[in-house]
């Protein structure tokens, strides 16, 4: 263990770990035009979005093994395998031949992403408990939502000046960064709080988790809210493009979206520390499933095409909602955890990235010449979450001290 780190030390080092998760994908989304141009993609057949298919694959497969191997090994020999990994894939990508080696790398390249963005939680769960540690992951999500203002712009301006090669190139230099400063952080798993790692003791811990229904309740709350979130990621450039005639503009509209995440999060920090995590979710899930509602009355009343000017208002408020309970749930889930936490964020992380990616894809599919299908997915799917939530609430309050008991983990 390293000597006690600031508060303030800790939250900067967590939100850089984000950076260096989201910058696979936000500094690329700029040069996916290029890259499709540099392989001659629409001649061969290929598509581009499969650079950020791969990614995502990878990252939502590799938290399955950087968590657990996490509460054996510890939080920073986990990260800096992972960020090795994801200097690799970077460099890889920039120097790829082919779209197939492209490919491959970014795959290597979310694979290494993962363990930061399975990680970042971890480890504030063994720094912090409760209604702190709520307040510290919502405070690193919405430094992370700046990437989606900044760094695009950052990817844009890198093409003013080099081809997409050099955009991965500064990839790989910011990875290269992170790498740096989690040598200078230290290790924050307690030596004895440390278990075994094997595919039996992995298969356990699933279950431990599985039967913590509060844990698993969160889990499904935070998988269809992510669901309800992908929808947007998925559908807003096709909707702005294709109904709203706007693509021209969908950068700035974005990025206007995720500043105000990022102050509906900081706003959500203060609120935390006045009422309590459990309070605030509940209040802003009834919320989230409030506008949903008024949007599919818009909607349906404007036969699916209402003014640009409303549609982006409802969405990018609706949203803010969605991300002010994603952290919440996160923190929530597992807090019951313990020393589980490596292992229960993994779980965690791939549920809800790859469960809500197969949610959202239900509804994305929907969305041709209106945004009905954006607002009911929403409805449907806060609702759903909503249900989880309290029943998770419920569970609970007959858990407290579960994890310190079972056997299984010792």
């Amino acid at each position: 263990m390293t000597a006690p780190r600031s508060h303030r030390a800790v939250v900067s080092y967590l939100a850089f770990l984000g950076v260096v998760m989201a910058v696979g994908v936000d500094i690329a989304l700029p040069a996916f035009d290029r890259i499709g141009d540099s392989f001659n993609l629409d001649a061969t057949g290929g598509n581009v979005s499969l650079v950020g298919t791969t990614y995502f694959l990878g990252m939502a497969t590799g938290q399955l093994v950087f968590g657990p191997a996490s509460d054996r090994f510890g939080r920073s020999a986990c990260l800096k395998v992972g960020i090795v990994l994801a200097v690799i894939g970077a460099l890889g990508a920039a120097l790829a031949p082919s779209f197939g080696l492209l490919l491959a790398a970014r795959v290597v390249w979310g694979l290494g992403a993962a363990s930061p963005a399975v990680l970042r939680t971890a480890i504030a769960r063994d720094l912090f408990e409760g209604d702190e540690m709520a307040r510290v992951v919502t405070t690193i999500m919405a430094v992370f939502l700046i990437g989606p203002i900044i760094v695009p712009s950052l990817g844009q301006l890198v093409l003013e000046v080099g081809s997409w090669r050099t955009v991965f190139a500064v990839a790989t230099v910011v990875s290269a960064a992170g790498f740096v400063w989690t040598l200078g952080f230290g290790e924050t798993l307690k030596p004895e709080d440390r278990r075994e790692f094997k595919l039996a003791t992995f298969g356990q811990a699933i279950g431990v988790v599985a039967r913590t229904r509060s844990t698993v309740g969160y889990i499904v709350a935070q998988t269809f809210t992510t669901g309800a979130f992908v929808i947007f990621l998925g559908s807003s450039q096709p909707i702005m493009d294709n109904i709203y005639d706007r693509g021209s503009q969908f950068a700035a509209y974005f990025g206007l979206a995720g500043a105000l995440m990022a102050v509906g999060l900081l706003i959500n920090n203060r609120l935390i520390r006045l009422r309590g995590t459990r309070f605030i979710l509940m209040g802003v899930s009834m919320a989230m499933v409030a506008l949903a509602a008024l949007g599919v009355v818009m909607m349906l009343a404007t036969d699916g095409r209402p003014p640009f000017g409303a549609w982006f208002a409802w969405v990018a408020v609706t949203n803010s909602m969605v991300v002010l309970m994603s952290p919440m749930c996160n923190t929530l889930a597992l807090e019951p955890m313990g020393r589980l936490a490596g292992t229960a964020s993994a779980i965690l992380g791939f549920v809800t990235l790859a469960g809500g990616a197969l949610l959202a894809s239900v509804f994305d599919a929907l969305i041709e010449d209106s945004v009905t299908p954006m607002a009911v997915g929403y409805f449907l799917y806060g609702s759903l979450a909503l249900v989880a939530l309290v029943w998770a609430g419920r569970a609970a309050r007959t858990e407290t001290g579960l994890i310190a008991s079972e056997p299984v983990v010792a």
